[in-house]
């Protein structure tokens, strides 16, 4: 790996790790346990569109550990594991069928980040109540979607010729 893209790989980690930070430092506005914006999928969503799969995949997985032993627990980091692979991974996918913008991607990211999240914890805690909780995270998953893409979209379009 050339020594560039191993520095930009290095700056996405970083800036996802203090988006993180920032993030919690940041009150829950909307009084719903559990419901955040997820600055640091900035990151995320801008590597899907400018690396390789491999690269954002790796990207995700050191920042969501990073922020796991930092700021949170194991628990925590299990959540965050569960919903961000399966948010990736649909990602992925509607990326390459070239029928979404960065805005359609994003938003089906934060809904299944919340559905990842949402049977990772039925599972652990061993109970299907919790599926009564995933309308109002499906919910916040769709707006903090738009704004995620938002500006993701903004970063992919002045950044793409100076990667």
């Amino acid at each position: 790996m050339k020594t560039r893209k191993m520095t930009l790989i290095g700056m996405m980690i970083a800036v996802a790790f203090v988006l993180s930070y920032v993030e919690s430092l940041l009150p829950v506005f909307t009084g719903v346990p559990g419901v955040k914006l997820g600055l640091s999928n900035i990151v995320v969503v801008f590597c899907i569109y400018l690396l390789s799969p491999g690269e954002t995949l790796g990207i995700a997985i050191v920042r969501i550990l990073l922020c796991g032993l930092t700021f949170g627990n194991l628990s925590t980091m299990l959540y965050s594991l569960a919903g961000g692979m399966m948010s990736l991974l649909v990602m992925f996918l509607l990326k390459k069928s070239k029928l979404f913008s960065v805005y359609g991607v994003s938003i089906a990211g934060g809904v299944f980040h919340n559905v990842g999240q949402i049977l990772a914890a039925a599972v652990v805690l061993r109970t299907g109540l919790l599926l009564y909780y995933l309308p109002v995270l499906l919910l916040s998953g769709c707006v903090a979607g738009a704004c995620i893409g938002f500006l993701s979209g903004v970063l992919v379009k002045r950044l793409r010729d100076a990667l």
